[in-house]
């Protein structure tokens, strides 16, 4: 795709990777954040040509600005730039739901500007530009979430920089689609690792016993907290419909194991092995 002039807001650690990304792509790539600390690490390292503390010279000249901020302060941050930025603009997220707030920034849009809802599947349990890397984004999905007012022509433009970043999975689903699917894939895992660190005894010794499956399972347990409350709580009902479904398996090797039924917690096994294969093929 052509170069593009693109403004990242937020130079977390999914902004700082998205930076680093484009530039490395051949962009030309401007940050901004809050904490000058940030901007000065993402000159020093190379992830942006220029950037400050204020979004609005830089997103004034840009041909995409990307919000990279908690969902809750995106709407905020949107208002801030509307009078901003250019026509044909193409504004986009990272936010990990989407019904919460979709029809309220589409709202907010003057005409000429287009905000393509984004989600990158890929990050990492550290937050800050210390940890950016734009490896974590190679042969990732990338979920675009098109409304009736998205343009093809803006959806291309999300597609080619998603492919410029390095995601090899790029699709496209409603919003209502999307939180349904991420309570799965996404915050249902985190909800599993947190309990399970949460469910040890202090007292046990547990770091002197772990192997792989343990530090596999709740390395997500390092989490966010001001983040992901924010994300349970906007996606609660979906949240809590996977959670029982979860419970309800959980509930089933609980009664064949209280049974001693070899032969069902084996047939268990299989159906979790063959799904998990289909998982992982491609």
């Amino acid at each position: 795709m052509k170069k593009l002039v693109v403004t990242v807001i937020g130079l977390g650690v999914i902004g700082g990777s998205y930076a680093m990304a484009l530039t490395a792509a051949g962009h030309t790539v401007y940050g901004t954040d809050t904490d000058p600390r940030s901007v000065r690490e993402a000159k020093d390292r190379g992830m942006i040509a220029d950037g400050s503390g204020e979004a609005a010279a830089f997103a004034a000249k840009s041909d995409v600005v990307v919000i990279a901020l908690y969902p809750a302060q995106v709407k905020a941050q949107l208002a801030a730039l509307i009078p901003h930025l250019k026509d044909g603009a193409v504004v986009t997220d990272v936010a990990g739901i989407k019904s919460d707030y979709v029809a309220e920034i589409e709202a907010m849009l003057p005409k000429g500007v287009q905000f393509v809802f984004a989600h990158p599947m890929a990050g990492r349990e550290k937050r800050g530009i210390d940890y950016a890397d734009s490896r974590v984004f190679k042969g990732a999905n990338f979920i675009l979430v098109p409304t009736e007012r998205t343009s093809e022509q803006a959806l291309e433009t999300m597609r080619g920089l998603a492919e410029d970043m390095g995601f090899g999975n790029i699709m496209s689903v409603s919003a209502q689609k999307h939180d349904e699917i991420i309570a799965f894939v996404s915050q249902l895992p985190h909800a599993i690792a947190v309990a399970l660190v949460n469910s040890d005894e202090e007292s046990a010794e547990t770091e002197k016993f772990i192997g792989d499956s343990y530090r596999d399972l709740t390395r997500i347990a390092s989490i966010n907290e001001t983040l992901w409350s924010e994300l349970f709580l906007g996606n609660r009902e979906n949240l809590l419909r996977s959670i029982s479904d979860f419970e309800a398996q959980l509930d089933r090797i609980k009664t064949v194991l209280e049974r001693s039924d070899k032969a069902a917690l084996e047939d268990i096994f299989r159906s979790s092995s063959a799904r998990r294969q289909r998982y992982v093929k491609k």
